[in-house]
């Protein structure tokens, strides 16, 4: 395989600090055979994630939020998924702890393990209006981006603030829009497709970007970054700094949307979500 790669430093406006961009690569195109399938779980659904386990979280058409474990087998069921309309975002960063983001209503309504209501937080009464993304972190606090002072922040679980970062108008000319935030191993990754990458640390400092533009689905596993264009799978290693392109085959046919973790694409479609293993 051909592959190349391309990292150039940059400065922050506000401090001496070098940043790493590495710019998408054109590699060879992988061979269909790469793509084995694994099952279908059949059923009509609207909406998936899957954790770090390979645990599987389906909202039914009856609108219902299921827990599947990685045999595919039903062990928890949520009821009350369309409360506050339909969830934004499923975060099932820890299978411990899920979290289901309303947009509309500023609202988080923090799930347990057997996918119970925990708690529930308003963000318009800790004066917080505007937020895109959320995540829980590695401590089982809560991260969001305000977009309205414009600081990566993290909440405990009655929305009081824990920590936030500096405005990002002190750090870019540029300011993103992150549509994604990603804790993993150490860092937090906010993604905006017109931008790429915006990588803190737990301390909400800025460290470095990864200019990957236009992906979608994108998701942080281990050491490799996923992102979708087009009908292209990139894989992106963060220690080996490679890139990989897989074009997604024409058997996998038509699917609603598709997701990238554990070495597997997850794929939703009108008979259910069906499951590939990544040679």
């Amino acid at each position: 395989m051909k592959k190349r790669k391309s990292i150039f430093p940059f400065l922050c406006s506000c401090a001496a600090l070098a940043i790493f961009v590495a710019t998408p690569a054109a590699t060879q195109a992988q061979s269909d055979s790469v793509f084995q399938f694994v099952k279908t779980i059949k059923g009509n659904f609207s909406y998936f994630n899957v954790d770090n386990l390979d645990n599987l979280y389906l909202v039914t058409d009856n609108n219902r939020l299921k827990k599947l474990n990685e045999k595919g087998d039903s062990v928890a069921v949520f009821n009350d998924v369309k409360k506050y309309g339909n969830p934004s975002y499923i975060d099932v960063t820890n299978p411990l702890k899920v979290l289901l983001y309303y947009k509309n209503y500023s609202t988080i309504v923090v799930l347990d393990r057997l996918i119970t209501v925990r708690n529930i937080i308003n963000l318009r009464k800790q004066n917080i209006f505007y937020v895109n993304a959320v995540t829980l972190s590695y401590d089982n606090y809560i991260w969001i981006f305000d977009e309205e002072d414009y600081k990566l922040k993290k909440i405990d679980e009655d929305g009081k603030l824990a920590h936030a970062s500096i405005d990002w108008r002190m750090l870019f000319d540029s300011v993103p829009a992150p549509e994604k935030i990603i804790d993993r191993d150490n860092f937090v990754y906010l993604y905006d497709p017109e931008k790429g990458f915006y990588i803190f640390d737990y301390y909400g400092a800025f460290k470095n970007r990864l200019a990957f533009l236009n992906w979608t689905s994108v998701e942080v596993n281990g050491n490799t970054v996923y992102g979708f264009n087009n009908n292209i799978l990139y894989s992106y290693e963060l220690k080996s700094l490679q890139l990989k392109e897989y074009v997604l085959p024409a058997f996998f046919g038509k699917f609603s949307s598709i997701k990238a973790m554990n070495g597997k694409v997850y794929l939703l479609n009108d008979k259910g979500l069906d499951i590939y293993q990544i040679k």
